[in-house]
């Protein structure tokens, strides 16, 4: 099970009251609402290996560097030219406190915590679900990854419609219902209509349901760029022109919109923790956040 762990806990923060909070009054909903979280997932799956994906870049220069827009409109402050650091993200601000509570208690716990610097969160859940040599459920709010859907593979995306106590379980079938492509179709889809929550300008005037019909005609991306070139094609003139206007955007956006398969991370070392790996940090921790019955429920499901 891998957790796309900045989606969940900024669900958790805007579904749990900001009145849960430490002894101090500092807010801790994200962190209690992430705990919450994880006890029900692993209540509900059971998963052997369970691993929190973090973001070390949210917005890795690579991607902007081919796309300058994506995720711009996200930007609170951009770093100093030359800088190695990230982009800062606009977060609200009691939730950016309480990310580096989660990470130590994460650590506390001896739940596995990856990330790769200059990588996304999604990259890192790409690389391991493809080096995985059973069945990944990925847990997520975010659609992008519905990319990784393989049912030959047994991979799956548990997608929370509210809270993770009601998950869309998505795999091949239902995308074809919804979306009318499989797992490997969906980067494709994505990037033609593009999505104005990542900054992807997409084709105008290809929308989704346009690029699933282009999908279902020629195969993949590859195939509908070849269509736009091949006079002979089924193309209306209008997509034809949308489609040849859009080719640098077509020639860069793969690489941005797929997620990387090759992250250097670990590919071990993710059995699910029966016990804390510090009790005695979890202790201090859960005293000074006043953790209390979250953290509890998450020890109870963990021991089993």
């Amino acid at each position: 099970m891998l957790l796309d762990t900045a989606s969940l806990y900024f669900r958790a923060y805007f579904g749990v009251p900001d009145s849960v909070r430490a002894p101090d009054g500092t807010p801790v909903n994200a962190v209690r609402g992430l705990l919450d979280f994880i006890a029900r997932l692993v209540q509900d799956h059971h998963p052997d290996d369970l691993v929190a994906c973090m973001d070390a870049d949210w917005r890795p220069r690579w991607r902007v560097d081919l796309i300058p827009s994506y995720k711009a409109h996200r930007v609170a402050a951009e770093a100093p030219a030359g800088s190695a650091a990230p982009d800062e993200e606009e977060i609200p601000d009691t939730l950016s406190p309480q990310v580096p509570v989660i990470e130590e208690v994460l650590d506390a716990l001896g739940i596995a915590r990856v990330g790769a610097a200059g990588y996304e969160a999604d990259d890192v859940i790409g690389t391991l679900t493809a080096g995985a040599s059973g069945p990944v459920d990925v847990v997520t709010g975010d659609r992008d990854l519905y990319q990784l859907v393989d049912d030959a593979r047994g991979v799956r995306i548990l997608y929370p419609l509210k809270g993770v106590g009601t998950l869309q379980l998505t795999d091949e079938a239902l995308l074809r219902e919804k979306y009318g492509v499989d797992g490997r179709g969906y980067a494709d889809l994505a990037l033609l209509r593009g999505d104005p929550s990542d900054g992807l300008p997409g084709v105008p005037g290809i929308g989704e349901k346009t690029a699933a019909k282009l999908l279902d005609a020629y195969g993949d991306l590859d195939g509908i760029i070849a269509a736009a070139a091949d006079p002979a094609s089924k193309l209306t003139p209008t997509q034809r022109r949308r489609l040849t206007e859009a080719g640098p955007y077509l020639a860069v956006a793969p690489k941005v919109v797929r997620v990387a398969t090759d992250v250097p991370v670990p590919q071990s070392g993710f059995a699910l923790p029966r016990k804390p790996a510090d009790p005695e940090r979890l202790d201090s921790l859960a005293t000074r956040w006043g953790l209390g019955g979250s953290l509890h429920r998450l020890l109870d499901t963990l021991q089993g």
